[in-house]
């Protein structure tokens, strides 16, 4: 089945040349010691923000410069025939971007940045899912200063075909759903996923026993109702195995590092999370691929932190330091995406894992392991503590070269998906897929 449509236009190579005063003046700022940045808006898409460098004003953009990106939009074939829709009502598509001088931030709910100037970049669209078209490319003058000596703002706008492959569970992890690939209004079964608990050892396991105290004639009640006699706070053995439509395993995510809280708390911490291992098939056995850890953050954000690994080919260990390829937060109540996004500035990118051993090329991509990871490599939508979660994948076709490769980035997107889970404050009770007989039945 053909990949679906999208597109990735990317704002990049930003930088600002702004004149130095001969004389005080607040119209004119001195680049050593006023940093800018920029907000980046595109119809119906979240404000993007980032940094402006400056460079001297004499100095010219270097032509030959490798792409840096500071801002990128994913458009699906939906988006753009929904942002590009004329109406009486809606003029040409622009990209806006306004240039703030000072850092970012807010002070007591304004902005901390002063406007420097606005720029707009009129946007094309039709015809982008097929090739690479460049909007801009070069040097604009912002500000309201005379002419000759305002402020000048490099940028690089340009939009690139970016197919990908869709999945979507058809139900939520723990309950052994099917996964779909979408194109347009075509579902078609590609896998079926089995959760399972792995075999963890005592369920009645209680924690340690406290340091013996000298006795007194107040210790028996120092034990009465103790930690001693409390259930450890954890959740362990978690596994799901990706299947092929022949019964065949080509992907798991199992849970190696229990989700315990942390002490005197109800929640998992940064600094103890729980952990997975994506795995793939390899000669009769399981190779670890990549290693997902995840804790609930504190604070106001509240939400699911992770960290996802690339593992080395160590012969099949997984105690080499792994190569990160994403570190963020989910919010616990609305959901997200986890993303892995390199993008094009990260020249030659972390080499990929091993091509995988059937090598069955169903997708037609076979570029592994020969090409590097850069740019858009996958998303995995999922929601929030409470809602009803049937994850959507996106891949990028570079990176899919057969359908093992398509499920190891499966197995990940359930295994952030039950990490919502997993994370849960420990004051708040699983549904009963998530549970242990063992814990229901207590």
């Amino acid at each position: 089945m053909d990949p679906c449509p999208f597109v990735r236009l990317t704002v990049g190579n930003l930088a600002l040349k702004i004149p130095v005063a001969s004389k005080p003046a607040r119209s004119v700022v001195h680049p050593s010691s006023s940093p800018c940045f920029c907000k980046v808006k595109l119809k119906n898409f979240p404000l993007q923000t980032a940094v402006v460098p400056f460079i001297p004003p004499e100095n010219q953009f270097p032509d030959g410069q490798t792409h840096t990106v500071a801002a990128t939009f994913h458009l699906s074939k939906s988006d753009l025939d929904r942002i590009s829709g004329k109406t009486i009502f809606s003029g040409r598509l622009c990209l806006r971007i306004a240039i703030y001088t000072g850092r970012r931030g807010t002070t007591c709910g304004v902005n901390s940045g002063r406007l420097l100037g606005k720029v707009s970049v009129p946007l094309e669209l039709a015809g982008t899912e097929a090739k690479s078209t460049v909007f801009h490319n070069g040097w604009i003058s912002v500000g309201k200063e005379a002419k000759g000596s305002s402020a000048h703002f490099h940028l690089n706008v340009r939009a690139e075909p970016d197919p990908r492959f869709v999945f979507q569970f058809d139900g939520e992890p723990e309950c052994s759903p099917q996964v779909f690939q979408i194109q347009g209004n075509i579902r078609q079964p590609v896998f079926t996923c089995k959760f399972s608990f792995r075999n963890t050892g005592d369920r009645n396991q209680r924690s340690r026993s406290l340091q013996s105290e000298p006795s007194s004639s107040r210790s028996w009640l120092g034990s009465f109702g103790s930690e001693r006699e409390r259930p450890i706070k954890e959740r362990k053995g978690w596994s799901i195995t990706v299947h092929d439509l022949s019964g065949s395993p080509v992907a798991a995510a199992s849970m190696v590092t229990p989700f315990v809280a942390s002490p005197g708390s109800d929640r998992v911490s940064r600094s103890n999370p729980g952990s997975w291992l994506i795995l793939r098939p390899a000669e009769g056995t399981w190779k670890p691929w990549g290693r997902l850890e995840a804790w609930r953050e504190r604070g106001g954000s509240d939400g699911l932190g992770y960290r996802f690994e690339l593992v080395p080919d160590a012969g099949g260990g997984v105690s080499a330091a792994g190569i990160v390829l994403s570190e963020s937060t989910l919010n616990s109540q609305k959901g997200g995406k986890f993303v892995i996004d390199l993008g094009s500035s990260r020249a030659g990118g972390s080499g990929s894992p091993a091509c995988s051993p059937r090598s069955s090329g169903d997708f037609g991509y076979g570029l592994w392991p020969y090409c590097a990871y850069r740019g858009f490599v996958m998303s995995a939508k999922v929601e929030g503590e409470g809602r009803c979660s049937k994850p959507t994948v996106e891949m990028s076709v570079q990176h899919v070269g057969c359908t093992e490769d398509a499920a190891a980035f499966v197995a990940l997107a359930a295994a952030i998906d039950l990490s919502m889970d997993a994370c849960r404050l420990f004051s708040h009770r699983l549904r009963k897929e998530l549970c242990h007989q063992q814990d229901l039945l207590g």
